[in-house]
């Protein structure tokens, strides 16, 4: 087998991965992988020959020198096995590395940005003519044989070969994007209506692990947008994309879907649905159901029973039910997300009204709450819908981040954070809150991985400014958190993030007005003009002068027994080099049980005479993370 000049090809791309061949590197988002030496190569050789079989003996012959005694079978099994790892492949449902039984292996996903399958370019190529004769030959005789049986077994139902024909023509999709589903009711005040469908069915097509579904945050930029489906699925690197409108009408509703293969926008399935509002859930399973079948993806008995089970929620207690979904996704909206669920549970008791709840407490812990005043109601919540339901991820998720920011009990935080994972791979949230864990475990390699896997499933938010942060390549971090605060201004963690990073890079002009910018979206500016005082500080003083204006103010706060986030307190005081408060506040944090703590061990911006202070190291030491 002749190959192509790695030198020629240059950097190579396919999916949410770049492959560096001059430097022998794969990246992943931008983020390079350990990957070793003979993966790396077979992957180069599948590379040369896109959409080919190359055979076992071909990588022998160019890996394994005829003149080295090695075991080559499971060389060469153990570089593919790697090799999938790395690129969160399978054998069973290949994106990229295709097995063909008893000859070797071929590339299939598409390379460098073109939608189409590199397999297809192949065989459409008059040098692929003798292969695809025989591939057409082979299949007629199949199809011939079959043919004959059926034949000899006496009629077959007519419908039978439209089922038949279809099925052998549907394309491989293994990722999906679900459209926000647009209100056709003309009320705009019924657009919550839609966005909570919109998110429900995501949730259910979450659940099927065989099937990389986008999370919702990422659907979200597209509600409003104009570019075709297979612009947007290029961008969200997905093979199909599902779209549809709900219209209600009194008690009764109709959802209109359809599934369309986003390479060539091709229309797939359509079905519309006229239900009784009471049975909405059953009717969101069912089409999560209708969309695994006719992708023909395999679901395991758990998902088979989640996607059948009937559910049930009366008409008072499903409205309050969505407009607290709706709420939960607005800046600061966890007091009315609260209000909306306890409506719903007083309504009608149920598993998913009681994991609503959670979340909203869990919202408010830290930055709108003392976390002792609202985590312990988060976890009863929580406890109370895992007795109702213990398959739903999201219940597992509040229990996994009460265990982690709350209990410090990082075993049972872990084992919570792989139930959720498990039962909701596709959750963008709980692949970022394990990773954060990881993190603060200094389990930095898998910390990255996690950011990744949360990367892929939610691509427009910018999940890697951790793992920058943690590098301390705070140029690439603050690339990245720029580009997610210009999608969401409003978003006080976003500010405050960005500043610390400037701050660390000595941009004092840049943290400031991140800061002023943080204050102004804060529930505390109406009340305390917090942005001003740090403008006024900044113009008359500076850097330093900004900062003690605000901490002034902020310590007045606080002994009005206003709640002030220790953990802001902290961190000015340590940019101002004010060791003593600073650990005082982080003695706060301690009593609060603030999220701050679990990034002790790890938070690079924790200087090292800071680190050696043995008030630090006893807070280490009470809260319990490993040496």
């Amino acid at each position: 087998m002749g190959a192509a000049s790695p030198s020629k090809l240059g950097a190579i791309r396919f999916g949410v991965y770049e492959v560096d061949l001059r430097a022998g590197e794969l990246h992943k988002h931008g983020v390079k992988l350990k990957l070793q030496e003979q993966p790396f190569q077979v992957l180069q050789i599948l590379l040369e020959h896109p959409g080919e079989i190359v055979t076992r003996e071909d990588l022998r012959q160019r890996i394994w020198p005829s003149d080295i005694f090695v075991d080559f079978d499971g060389g060469v099994n153990n570089a593919v096995k790697r090799l999938r790892e790395a690129l969160g492949d399978s054998a069973e449902s290949p994106r990229y590395v295709e097995t063909i039984p008893r000859k070797g292996y071929r590339f299939i996903g598409p390379l460098n940005g073109n939608g189409k399958p590199v397999a297809e370019e192949v065989r459409s190529n008059p040098k692929s003519r003798a292969a695809r004769w025989g591939l057409q030959i082979g299949t007629g005789i199949g199809i011939a044989a079959a043919v004959l049986l059926l034949v000899s077994l006496g009629p077959v139902p007519t419908n039978f070969w439209r089922q038949f024909s279809s099925r052998t023509n549907v394309p491989q999709i293994r990722s999906i994007a679900v459209l926000s589903l647009k209100n056709l009711s003309g009320d705009p005040s019924q657009e919550y209506f839609a966005d909570g469908m919109t998110e429900e069915l995501i949730t259910d097509l979450s659940q099927i692990s065989a099937l990389k579904v986008i999370s919702h945050t990422s659907i979200d930029t597209y509600k409003k947008s104009s570019k075709s489906l297979p612009e947007i699925a290029r961008e969200l690197h997905v093979d199909g994309v599902v779209e549809g409108s709900v219209m209600r009408s009194g008690d009764k509703i109709r959802i209109t879907a359809q599934l369309i293969y986003a390479p060539e926008d091709k229309n797939l399935w359509a079905k519309s649905y006229d239900r009784d509002l009471r049975d909405v859930l059953g009717l969101q399973a069912a089409i999560a159901s209708a969309i695994a079948d006719e992708i023909q993806v395999k679901l395991t008995p758990g998902e088979q029973a989640r996607l059948h089970t009937p559910r049930f929620m009366s008409l008072k207690a499903h409205e309050a039910y969505l407009q607290g979904i709706y709420y939960l996704r607005i800046p600061r909206g966890s007091s009315q997300a609260i209000q909306f669920f306890q409506q719903a549970l007083q309504a009608e008791p149920s598993a998913r009204g009681y994991v609503g709840l959670a979340r909203a407490y869990t919202g408010q812990a830290g930055i709108e709450a003392d976390p002792r005043s609202v985590m312990p109601q988060a976890k009863a919540a929580a406890m109370k819908a895992l007795e109702l339901d213990d398959t739903l991820a999201d219940a597992h998720l509040v229990l996994a981040e009460a265990s982690c920011n709350y209990d410090w009990d990082w075993s049972r935080a872990e084992n919570q954070f792989m139930q959720a994972i498990e039962l909701n791979p596709s959750a963008a949230d709980a692949h970022e809150a394990y990773a954060l864990f990881l993190d603060g475990m200094g389990r930095l390699d898998e910390g990255t991985e996690e950011h990744l896997r949360a990367q892929e499933v939610d691509p427009l938010n910018e999940h890697m400014h951790e793992v920058f942060y943690h590098n301390r390549q705070y140029d690439r971090a603050i690339e990245v958190l720029r580009n997610y605060v210009e999608r969401e201004p409003g978003d006080v963690g976003l500010h405050w993030q960005l500043g610390i990073t400037y701050g660390l890079k000595g941009m004092y002009k840049e943290a400031i007005s991140e800061w002023e910018q943080m204050f102004a979206a804060s529930g505390y500016e109406d009340q305390y003009d917090l942005a001003q005082d740090m403008r006024r500080g900044y113009e008359s003083s500076g850097y330093k002068g900004a900062l003690r204006n605000v901490l002034r103010k902020l310590e007045g706060i606080s002994l009005k027994e206003a709640h002030v986030p220790p953990r802001l307190m902290v961190e000015f005081y340590m940019f101002l080099g004010d060791k003593d408060r600073a650990l005082a506040w982080l003695e706060r944090a301690y009593e609060e049980r603030d999220g701050i703590m679990i990034e002790l061990k790890t938070a690079p911006d924790y200087l090292p005479a800071f680190r050696s202070d043995p008030r630090f190291q006893d807070l280490m030491r009470r809260v319990g993370l490993p040496r």
